[in-house]
């Protein structure tokens, strides 16, 4: 079962007045480049080191090459050459979709704000909010249920001690903070590490003080429940304080590989109204501005949806909510651009994001009242954010070798099913 795809583009009948420029590269950023394509006719600059074919190739975007390992300063040289190639007077937005790439943006505002219209949170509160220590704290103060969390601090260069947790094994630990893990060289680094015993605790600190790392790391309870247990919400928060779009999602299956564990290839758009008024606190009490995206878990224990974490950038999989009907480039402009709020969109349209084969979707779908719901909506709308009309014979191709892929990924790394989701 394919489903029905997105259809072909409403473009701008004329220039729509602005410019579109994009940090980083991979499917964030494709997702980004399309939905101002379908919105605006905008034909993205792309500004990355070593940009995958896709994104190449696409009519949605232009990519400038930037030199692998290029520091703060000649990024931010080559984003101020490209923005005084502009017309005089002529706006533009800048984009931006990992954790690295918001913090530089951040570090860099009072000089980028100079030549692009910025949406995003300041480093105090994307420090806040990204790394994972001190957002249990902001969520523990505002009564938000989050797993039982213990931190490790490798911060001062000593090998830090094994925790006395007061929760059982097994449990999850993460990095606090996304981008100081990217840089590790370990054997048997994960995205996300699954531990069963305090002695496997006891290895992974060993070896990632052997590693060099100099950060946190949280230790979790592991909340029971497979994939289909997580939540995604993402909202946008105006610069005038308004929260002008909020939309959720169940997820149905994540992606099992080391370096991608945890990240959604299916799901079901569904309103999440409790979960929507917590992330409207969270992000009014830090005073956010721009995109954020939360993973939340819901514990079959007891019910409770408990929030894992909030990512400050609108998050890699964001075409579900182009998808579902709100078009992410269409709030952004209206406050960056425009300079107004546009009527709040809560909750989207029913449809399936799927990056996965549907027959292998099903696999792993357990509920037998889930699977047929899933199938419903399917036969209804299904989005694949890579399989876009206006592409050429070259991105269509690739858009259906992706979920091939995924079928050797799969086997390889969750051949079948799991209680836990590991």
């Amino acid at each position: 079962m394919s489903g029905t795809s997105a259809p072909a583009p409403a473009r701008a009948a004329s220039d729509p007045g602005f410019d579109v420029v994009a940090i980083g590269a991979g499917l964030g950023i494709y997702a980004l480049t399309r939905a101002y394509h379908e919105a605006y006719g905008t034909v993205a600059t792309v500004l990355a080191a070593n940009a995958p074919e896709p994104l190449r190739r696409s009519v949605t975007s232009r990519v400038v090459d930037l030199p692998a390992g290029a520091d703060d300063a000649a990024r931010v040289a080559r984003l101020v050459e490209l923005a005084q190639a502009r017309p005089a007077g002529r706006p533009a937005v800048l984009l931006c979709n990992s954790d690295g790439n918001v913090e530089f943006v951040a570090r860099n505002a009072e000089v980028l704000s100079q030549h692009y219209a910025l949406r995003y949170p300041s480093l105090e509160v994307v420090e806040r909010l990204a790394d994972k220590a001190s957002f249990a704290e902001v969520c523990t103060d505002l009564g938000i249920d989050i797993p039982a969390t213990e931190v490790v601090d490798f911060r001062d260069g000593t090998l830090p001690e094994l925790p006395a947790l007061p929760f059982d094994y097994p449990v999850v630990a993460k990095p606090a903070q996304a981008e100081p893990h990217v840089h590790v060289r370990m054997p048997g680094k994960k995205k996300i590490y699954p531990l069963h015993s305090a002695e496997e605790l006891r290895d992974l600190i060993s070896r990632l003080h052997a590693a060099g790392f100099r950060n946190r790391f949280v230790v979790q309870e592991m909340i029971p429940g497979d994939d289909t247990s997580m939540l995604s919400l993402t909202a946008y928060r105006s610069a005038s304080g308004t929260i002008t779009l909020m939309g959720g999602a169940r997820v149905l299956l994540e992606e099992h590989t080391p370096e991608a564990l945890g990240r959604p290839a299916a799901m079901i758009t569904q309103d999440l109204p409790e979960q929507f008024a917590q992330m409207r606190r969270i992000l009014d009490e830090v005073g956010y501005v721009g995109f954020a995206n939360a993973d939340i878990k819901v514990d079959p224990r007891d019910g409770v949806a408990r929030f894992l974490e909030i990512n400050p950038r609108i998050g890699r999989n964001s075409y579900y909510v182009t998808g579902g009907g709100a078009n992410v480039a269409e709030v952004m402009v209206a406050d960056a651009i425009e300079g107004r709020d546009p009527e709040p969109r809560v909750g989207l349209d029913e449809v399936l994001y799927s990056i996965v084969p549907f027959r292998l979707l099903l696999r792993y779908i357990t509920d037998p009242q889930l699977a047929a719901q899933v199938k419903r909506i399917a036969r209804a709308r299904t989005v694949n954010p890579w399989r876009y009309r206006a592409e050429g014979l070259w991105l269509r191709g690739y858009s259906y070798a992706v979920p091939l892929n995924h079928i050797r990924k799969f086997r390889r790394h969750y051949p079948e099913p799991s209680a836990d989701g590991f």
